[in-house]
C-alpha cells in the first residue's frame, strides 16, 4: 500500500499481507488495525486455549516495529515467543490464525519454518539479546555495507534472566548498536519478583514519569551552550538530571543509551522512540510501559489467569466464563501433597521459577509466604539456591517444568549431585505436553539426569504413586527427581499394592511367577494407556479362543532400576518397554544397559518412546498417537511382538 492510504478512513487486517503494507498508513489507520488485532485475539480465546494477555499488550509495539524497521533485512528476535501473535498477523499469516496451536496449524511461538520474519523458535526466555547480538555481528562481518539493525524485544519477566545480563554486559563491551526493547508490563507469567522488578516498578510509579519528566527533559535539553567548558558541564548536568529524575541509571551504567520510559500503547510515541534508537551508534535500551491484557478488562484485572486461559464461553446474557477441565491433574496432586507435607515439616521450602500458577502453588504461596520462593525466570539460580538451603538443614523442593529444568543442568550436576544434597526436583510437564509443542516438551529429563551419580529418578505411573513418592523423596538423604506429565491422573487400585521403595517396581496384573506370553514394562505417565492396551488385547484374544497373559509392570524407578527386571525379561518370550520420553538414553536404554551388565543377551526387547525428532504442536493425545504411545499404538506393538515370537 502507498501513502494515498492516508486518506482512507480504515484498512482491513485481512488486507495486510506483509509488513510493507503497513508502511504508508496513518496513525489513525494503524490504531484501527490495533483494534482489529485485539478483536481477533478475543475471537481466538472463544475457540481454544491460546496465549492471550501478553499478546494484547504488544499490539501497538508490533505495529510500530514493522513501520519503522524493514525486517526483510533488519533483525527481530522476540523474548519470550508467546507474545508474537500480532507479529504473525501482520507478516502474512492472518488467514491462518484460526488454526494456531492445533495440529498442522501455526505454532504459538515464532517458527522459522512458517515465515522468514521468525528467526528463532523462542519458547524459552532470556536468549534474545544474545541471539540479536550474534545476528548483528554476523551481518557486520558478512555484509557491512547493508547497515542492518538488530532488535531484541524482552518481555514477560525475561529481563531478570541471568543470560540477559550476560548479553547486556558483552554488548556493552563490544559497543555495538543493538537495540533492546524492554517491554515492561509489570509481569512475568505470574507477578514479577526481585530487585530488578522493584527497580522497574520504581520507574513506573515515579512521580517524575507522571508529569515532571517531560518538563525536566525539555528544560535541560534547551539549556544554552556557552563555550566548550560550559558545554561539557551542562552536558554532564543534563545526563545527571536525566538519570536522577527520569530513570534508567542502571542501564546507562551497563553501557546502554537509555530511552524512555515510553507509553507502549501510543503508536506515534513508539515510532519516535524507535527512530531515535536507530540513529545511535551504541547499544540502546528502549524502555516501554505496556499493560498485559490491554483492551480486555478481565485480562487487565487478572493477567496471570489470562496468560493462556482455557476456552472462553459466553451465556445468553453475555456473561463470560472460562471452561474448566473436570480432570484432576498430576500437577494438582503434587501441589496438594506438597501442601500437606509443609504442614507436617517446617524444614520444607518450595522454590519455583515464575510459574507458581502453572505449578498449582498459589495456596502454598499464600499460606507459607516465608517458605515459598519464586525466583523469576532464573532456573539455574533456583537449583543452586536450593543447594544452599539443603546444606543449611532445610528440605527444599524445586518445582519447575521439565523443559525449563534443562536450563539448570550444570547446577543439578555440580551443586546437587556432586554434593549429594537432599534436594527434590519436581519435574512437572514431563513427556509430551500438547499445544506448546517442541520448545516445551519434557522429553529429555530421564536422559540428562539418570547418568548423574547420587541421583534418584522416579516416575509415578498413577496418582497413588505420586502421593507416596513426595513424602518419601523429602525424607530421603540425597537428591531425588520426580517426573510427571501434563495430564489427568490415572488411578490404579490394586488389591496388594507395593509400597514405595527405591528400585522396587510392581506388577499391575498377573505375577512374575506366572507363565507369561509377553511382558510390558511402563515408565511413568503412559501407564493408563498401557493398562487399556493390555486389557483390550487380552480380552480380544480370550474372545478368539486363544487367550494370552501379558504381564504389565509399573516400573516407578528409572534409577535405581529394579534389579529383578532383567530376570523377568529373560523369562518372557518378549518384552516391550514404554516411556513418554526420548528413547536415546531414557528408561528403555537403562533396561538394555541392565541386561548387558548381567550379560543377558538371548532376549527380545522392543522400546517404545519419543523417536529421535522434535514433536510438533498438537493435543497430547494426538502426539501420543503419532509416537505410538496411545492405547491403540501400544496394543499394535503387543500384537506385533506376539506374532513375531510365534514366527520364531
Amino acid at each position: 500500500m502507498t501513502s494515498q492510504n492516508n486518506s482512507l478512513p480504515n484498512v482491513s487486517l485481512a488486507d495486510i499481507k506483509s509488513p510493507e503494507d503497513l508502511k504508508g498508513l496513518s496513525i489513525a489507520q494503524l490504531e484501527s488495525l490495533a483494534q482489529q488485532i485485539r478483536d481477533e485475539l478475543c475471537r481466538l480465546i472463544e475457540t481454544r486455549s491460546v496465549h492471550f494477555a501478553s499478546n494484547m499488550g504488544v499490539v501497538e509495539l508490533t505495529l510500530a516495529l514493522h513501520t519503522v524497521f524493514d525486517f526483510t533485512k533488519d533483525r527481530l528476535v522476540w523474548d519470550v515467543g508467546h507474545q508474537t501473535y500480532p507479529h504473525k498477523m501482520v507478516t502474512g499469516r492472518f488467514d491462518k490464525m484460526s488454526g494456531i496451536r492445533t495440529k498442522g496449524g501455526l505454532m504459538g511461538y515464532p517458527n522459522p519454518e512458517e515465515s522468514p520474519f521468525d528467526l528463532f523458535m523462542t519458547g524459552h526466555a532470556g536468549v534474545s539479546v544474545s541471539t540479536a547480538l550474534g545476528l548483528f555481528l554476523g551481518d557486520e562481518l558478512m555484509r557491512p555495507e547493508e547497515g542492518r539493525k538488530a532488535v531484541a524485544v524482552v518481555g514477560d519477566g525475561a529481563a531478570a534472566c541471568g543470560v540477559i545480563f550476560e548479553a547486556l554486559n558483552n554488548a556493552s563491551g563490544l559497543n555495538k548498536n543493538i537495540i533492546v526493547i524492554l517491554n515492561d508490563n509489570e509481569m512475568s507469567i505470574c507477578p514479577r519478583v526481585g530487585g530488578l522488578g522493584r527497580y522497574l516498578d520504581g520507574l513506573r510509579t515515579n512521580s517524575v514519569y507522571k508529569g515532571v519528566k517531560n518538563k525536566v527533559k525539555s528544560a535541560v535539553t534547551n539549556l544554552p551552550v556557552i563555550g566548550k567548558p560550559l558545554h561539557r558541564g551542562l552536558h554532564n548536568l543534563k545526563n545527571a538530571v536525566k538519570k536522577g529524575l527520569v530513570g534508567g541509571a542502571l542501564f546507562e551504567e551497563l553501557g546502554f543509551h537509555y530511552i524512555g520510559p515510553v507509553n507502549g500503547h501510543d503508536i506515534r510515541d513508539l515510532q519516535v522512540a524507535l527512530n531515535q534508537a536507530k540513529r545511535h551508534d551504541q547499544p540502546v535500551l528502549l524502555h516501554i510501559f505496556t499493560q498485559k491484557g490491554h483492551g480486555f478488562h478481565p485480562a487487565e484485572e487478572d493477567p496471570a489467569r489470562f496468560h493462556a486461559p482455557p476456552k472462553v464461553v459466553y451465556d445468553d446474557n453475555g456473561k463470560m466464563t472460562l471452561t474448566k477441565s473436570q480432570q484432576v491433574s498430576y500437577t494438582n496432586v503434587a501441589a496438594a501433597q506438597l501442601y500437606q507435607q509443609m504442614l507436617l515439616d517446617k524444614r520444607i521450602c518450595v522454590i519455583c521459577a515464575a510459574m507458581a500458577q502453572g505449578n498449582g502453588l498459589e495456596k502454598i504461596r499464600e499460606d507459607f509466604p516465608d517458605r515459598f520462593f519464586d525466583v523469576g525466570i532464573c532456573e539455574s539460580h533456583a537449583v543452586a539456591m536450593a543447594a544452599g538451603m539443603a546444606k543449611a538443614g532445610l528440605r527444599p523442593v524445586v518445582d519447575i517444568y521439565s523443559t525449563f529444568m534443562q536450563r539448570a543442568y550444570d547446577q543439578i550436576f555440580h551443586e546437587i549431585s556432586l554434593q549429594n544434597l537432599p534436594v527434590v526436583l519436581m519435574m512437572d510437564r514431563a513427556g509430551l505436553v500438547g499445544a506448546d509443542g517442541p520448545t516445551h516438551h519434557g522429553s529429555f529429563d530421564m536422559a540428562y539426569i539418570r547418568h548423574l551419580p547420587n541421583m534418584t529418578l522416579c516416575a509415578p505411573g498413577c496418582a497413588e504413586d505420586l502421593q507416596e513418592m513426595i513424602p518419601w523423596a523429602i525424607s530421603f538423604d540425597g537428591p531425588v527427581s520426580i517426573r510427571y506429565p501434563k495430564d489427568g491422573v490415572s488411578h490404579v487400585p490394586l488389591s496388594n499394592p507395593v509400597p514405595i521403595q527405591p528400585g522396587i517396581a510392581e506388577f499391575i496384573n498377573h505375577n512374575a511367577d506366572d507363565k507369561l506370553d509377553g511382558l510390558v514394562i511402563v515408565c511413568g505417565g503412559v501407564l493408563g494407556k498401557a493398562i487399556e492396551a493390555v486389557t483390550n488385547y487380552e480380552n480380544k484374544m480370550a474372545q478368539s479362543g486363544n487367550p494370552k497373559q501379558i504381564g504389565l509392570v509399573n516400573a516407578r524407578w528409572i534409577k535405581p532400576l529394579d534389579e529383578r527386571i532383567a530376570q523377568w525379561i529373560q523369562d518372557s518370550p518378549w518384552t516391550l518397554t514404554i516411556e513418554d520420553g526420548c528413547r536415546q538414553g531414557g528408561f528403555g536404554s537403562a533396561v538394555l544397559e541392565a541386561l548387558s551388565d548381567k550379560e543377558i543377551f538371548n532376549c527380545r526387547v522392543k522400546r517404545l518412546g519419543v523417536e529421535d525428532h522434535y514433536v510438533s504442536h498438537a493435543t497430547r493425545c494426538e502426539q501420543l498417537a503419532e509416537e505410538g504411545l496411545d492405547a491403540f499404538g501400544i496394543e499394535k506393538a503387543i500384537e506385533e511382538m506376539t506374532s513375531s515370537a510365534k514366527d520364531n
